[in-house]
């Protein structure tokens, strides 16, 4: 059983949040849909369930087309990506700062 990233473990597992998790994880970079629902751990037919919903609420952007393959990436102008990768960049300085402590308390023992 694969471990499951502390945004999900957060935010609930379901689709969505899978893909916004991956795109939160590689937020600089442009992917195709096959990419990005193999990446998210869903099918394709899962993420075309969800496209338009991320395509209404600008949660990706259309950016470039490789051949027949168009790529989108997450809108980090969007006020409410912008909050999330506020939470995703929380949580993982609270991980690291859980870890860091108990490495200090075996080092310490």
């Amino acid at each position: 059983m694969e471990e499951q990233s502390l945004f999900i473990e957060f935010m609930g597992d379901s689709p969505t949040i899978r893909v916004l998790d991956y795109l939160l994880t590689e937020r600089d970079l442009d992917f195709s849909i096959t990419d990005m629902a193999k990446n998210a751990g869903i099918g394709r037919s899962t993420l075309y369930r969800i496209w338009d919903n991320l395509i209404k609420n600008n949660i990706i952007l259309p950016t470039r087309i490789i051949g027949k393959a168009k790529l989108y990436k997450l809108n980090k102008d969007n006020i409410k990506i912008k909050k999330l990768i506020e939470i995703d960049d929380a949580l993982m300085l609270e991980d690291l700062k859980k870890r860091a402590e108990r490495k200090v308390i075996k080092v310490g023992i």
